[in-house]
């Protein structure tokens, strides 16, 4: 199957930054084709879990309205990795921050599984006030 791993949660106070990254890798035999859009997410206590910004193939982006201006996402295709750069962080962006990949084909031995959607297991995210 694929794993996503996420990197780069943490404390900050307000007005700092962090930078979330988060590679899709296939485990044992398994082996990823392409990736279709990529994108982060974010659930805080007792909310449910929202879309933060997400990033196409060619890198057309999409930003929540409450992170426009200080969130930026990119990714690198080669090496099936998006990335999440925070700044000007406030205590309402305080979550739990999964990364999720669409459309992922990948291969076992040479065969292609049907495409699929992963995520990650999550990163915390916290910023004091």
């Amino acid at each position: 199957q694929v794993r996503l791993a996420e990197f780069g949660g943490g404390l900050v106070q307000t007005g700092g930054s962090l930078t979330l990254f988060c590679a899709a890798s296939g485990s044992g035999v398994s082996r990823i084709n392409s990736i279709n859009a990529m994108a982060w997410y974010r659930q805080a206590p007792g909310k449910q879990r929202e879309l933060v910004a997400d990033i196409t193939p060619g890198g057309i982006t999409n930003y929540a309205d409450s992170v426009k201006g200080r969130f930026t996402i990119s990714r690198d295709n080669a090496k099936n990795t998006v990335y999440l750069q925070m700044n000007s962080l406030k205590p309402e962006d305080t979550a739990v921050y999964y990364c999720n990949a669409q459309g992922v084909v990948s291969t076992v031995r040479g065969i292609r599984n049907a495409e699929n959607e992963y995520w990650g297991q999550g990163t915390q995210v916290t910023v004091s006030s």
